[in-house]
């Protein structure tokens, strides 16, 4: 019997598994864009370089490098200026570098030590402006350009002087235009892709990078709005498509609702979950947080309040925290000084003992607790809990003054009660002393008052009016303190009504002698409040939106108009002894192409859109399209990166462009492309753009490698030199003469 050949097996049981359609070996071919290729190692190799020079601090490097410190040493911060997630990118790459955090940041120009990894400080930012490059040329065929128009625009990129700057040091806008590109270019990707599931992936894609860049700054909030606007309306589309069944229609709106709503929220508070994780001990913000929130960490406040009695009872000994500070947080505070009988407006006032806001840690602080009905001051075994709705004394513990409000005008506010430390002077101002219990945040009726987790407002029995932080400062002859009043008018919830009990104690000293050595005493009487990281997550956005940065005037700071024109400059390193330096100076020759463009497209359109209502069309439906579509995303994002800064009081300066640049720099060759097809007939006047566009590729060449050494900090130039590099009179290039 004959046998038959092994491969005859193989073809019968391949034919069987319906497999007989496939090639043996297995063969895959794949196409690679060498252009692609090119642009991006151009990229790599133009931001990298010698990317651990100079060895010192560079501009905003001694702030950033700040918070990197301390996610190494897993500290809390809250940095008002923006999320977490920029301030994590930094922190991951100093981690690959070896960083341990140590070192004190606190000027321009600091040598690093030779033991720490400069490079690894700088790199991720640096790979993020990198990659902007290929980006540029992806976004361009993406949204309809041919390759040419897509290596003009990764050409541009890539000899941005500006850019090049900003990738090559520990700073985030490169990682913010990173994020930007990468969205525009996935979601174009996804919309340009044939029907079916796998495309989704550039859609999630889109909707992380989205979430990215707004993690990174606040202002990337802006580029997700007008893609999610890009969105709405084709998807709005969509549905006028009667040809799609009314199934698929709703499929593909709930995954895009899904993907581009949901997916980008869910990310952005993973960032804070990831930032509230890592940084578990108590640093130096931790007093812009609430009571509940700073004993949550390790250190710190947790320290000082570790074994004290959760349950506020009579007898009690507390200190009592404003919820209402901002930016400094404040205590309710008396001391041995009366209110002037007369105050500067020639008002009087009850000449009763001052009662404030203290923004520090005092003895004075500490009040205790008192049952109206009884005369001890200690808590009684076992003790007897205060409820919301109890009516209470609060009695100063150092000076044994009632806490007391009467129908006296406030020293700084006038149309609310004065607060005071009853002082009985025998005359017809009887004391009112009673306070009544209001825990605003209560889950029932009969709810106990609980150490730092109960938010309470103080109610004055006698007039109805609040216990509040006016906000008003006092004058020297109430040492700078913050004004305390009752208030009648103030809305039941609103912050400055609510206070907490901050450090607590069960006091157990009868005499005043003995009482006020208690008090001296430190806290050693553990509460854990049950905060979530829900109720975290929304305070610190509170408090990044609300608390309101510094504003200090700077050598550079410029404001927006001043940045289209590249009026200014900023030095970003300047070597201590030579003429070595870095500025922050974008490509003069691509920035007034790319103003030239800007003007160009919204003539041009402005053109189409009169001549179209008059149903002439110079040009096709598909072009008109893709005329629009550049518009949107370059016109668009330039807009929405821009305009925002008008609004801004922060201190603003050149490199805040940037983003907004880069969506100029890709309507360029977008602009010039069109046109030479459109507006250009007959092969002399192509011939003539395709010079004019080499040419002008090659001004910005030459303009970059001009100013390569103020990019890069070398090679040194000699003063002469640097005086020839000042292209524009307003321009601060520092030069030392031999």
């Amino acid at each position: 019997m004959s046998k038959e050949p092994t491969s005859s097996i193989l073809l019968q049981a391949g034919t069987m598994l319906g497999l007989s359609s496939l090639k043996f070996p297995p063969v895959v071919k794949t196409e690679i864009n060498l252009v692609l290729v090119l642009v991006t190692v151009l990229g790599f190799w133009t931001r990298l370089r010698n990317l651990s020079y100079p060895r010192a601090v560079v501009f905003d490097e001694v702030y950033y490098g700040q918070f990197v410190s301390l996610y190494m040493k897993r500290v809390f911060f809250v940095d008002e200026s923006g999320p977490p997630l920029g301030h994590m990118i930094l922190a991951f790459g100093a981690y690959l570098g070896g960083f341990d955090g140590n070192f004190p940041w606190n000027r321009i120009g600091a040598e690093y030590p030779s033991s720490m990894s400069v490079w690894g400080l700088r790199l991720l930012p640096a790979v993020c402006g990198a990659l902007c490059v290929p980006l540029a040329y992806l976004l361009q065929l993406e949204l309809g350009s041919s390759h040419y128009a897509a290596l003009g625009a990764s050409l541009l990129i890539l000899m941005e002087n500006s850019l090049i700057v900003q990738s090559r040091f520990m700073l985030l806008e490169s990682v913010l235009i990173f994020f930007q590109l990468l969205s525009f270019f996935s979601y174009w990707r996804f919309y340009n892709a044939s029907n079916s599931c796998s495309r989704y992936l550039w859609l999630i894609v889109a909707a992380s990078s989205c979430a990215g860049a707004v993690g990174v700054k606040y202002v990337g909030v802006f580029t997700y709005l007008l893609l999610l606007g890009i969105a709405s309306v084709h998807t709005w589309q969509l549905i006028g498509q009667r040809a799609v069944s009314h199934l698929r229609v709703f499929v593909e709106c709930g995954c895009r609702a899904v993907c581009l709503v949901v997916l980008p929220v869910l990310l952005y508070v993973l960032c804070f979950y990831v930032h509230l994780t890592v940084l578990r001990h108590s640093g130096p913000h931790d007093q812009l947080m609430s009571s509940a929130f700073q004993a949550s960490l390790e250190g710190g406040l947790s320290r000082i309040t570790r074994g004290q009695p959760l349950e506020v009872a009579y007898g009690s000994q507390v200190t009592l925290r404003s919820s209402a500070s901002q930016t400094i947080p404040c205590w309710l505070h008396s001391h041995k000084a009366n209110y002037p009988i007369r105050y500067e407006d020639g008002r009087g006032s009850s000449h009763q003992q001052q009662v404030t806001c203290y923004p520090f840690k005092d003895v004075n602080n500490w009040w205790i607790i008192k049952d109206p009905g009884r005369q001890e001051l200690v808590v009684n075994t076992p003790p007897r809990p205060v409820r919301h709705g109890d009516v209470i004394q609060l009695l100063h513990g150092m000076t044994s003054r009632f806490l007391n409000s009467h129908d006296v005008a406030a020293p700084m506010s006038p149309h609310a009660q004065e607060v005071s430390g009853y002082i009985d002077f025998n005359v017809s101002m009887v004391m009112q002393n009673l306070w009544r219990v209001d825990i605003s945040n209560r889950e029932a009726e009969s709810e106990v008052w609980k150490t730092i987790v109960s938010d309470v407002r103080l109610v004055h029995v006698n007039t109805s009016a609040a216990l509040k932080l006016s906000g008003g400062t006092l004058p020297e002859w109430g040492f700078g303190q913050l004004e305390v009043v009752a208030d009648r008018v103030s809305r039941a919830h609103h912050s400055s009504l609510v206070w907490n009990v901050e450090e607590h104690r069960y006091g157990t000293s009868h005499e005043q002698k003995e009482r006020e050595v208690e008090l001296h005493s430190p806290t050693h009487i553990d509460v854990h409040p049950n905060i979530s990281f829900l109720s975290k997550f929304i305070e610190l956005q509170r408090k990044m939106l609300t608390v309101k940065q510094e504003e200090s005037e700077h050598k550079y700071s410029s404001c927006p108009l001043e940045w289209i024109s590249m009026t200014t400059n900023i030095v970003y390193w300047l070597h201590h002894s030579t003429n070595a330096q870095i500025h922050l100076i974008g490509n003069l020759v691509s920035w007034s192409m790319a103003n030239l463009s800007l003007a160009a497209y919204q003539l041009l359109a402005l053109w189409y859109l009169l001549r179209r209502r008059r149903a002439i069309r110079d040009i096709t439906e598909a072009s008109w399209c893709q005329f629009q579509r550049v518009g949107v995303v370059c016109v668009g994002g330039w807009l929405v990166n821009f305009l925002p800064f008008f609004l801004m009081e922060n201190t603003l300066f050149l490199y805040h462009y940037l983003p907004a640049y880069t969506f100029l720099l890709q309507l360029l060759p977008a602009v010039l492309e069109h046109a030479h097809t459109h507006l250009l007939s007959g092969k002399s006047q192509h011939r003539a753009g395709c010079v004019s566009a080499f040419a002008g590729l090659c001004s910005v060449y030459l303009c970059y490698k001009s100013f390569s050494p103020l990019t890069y900090g070398s090679p040194e130039l000699s003063a002469n030199q640097l005086q020839a590099l000042r292209w524009q009179p307003s321009w601060d290039i520092l030069y030392r003469r031999p």
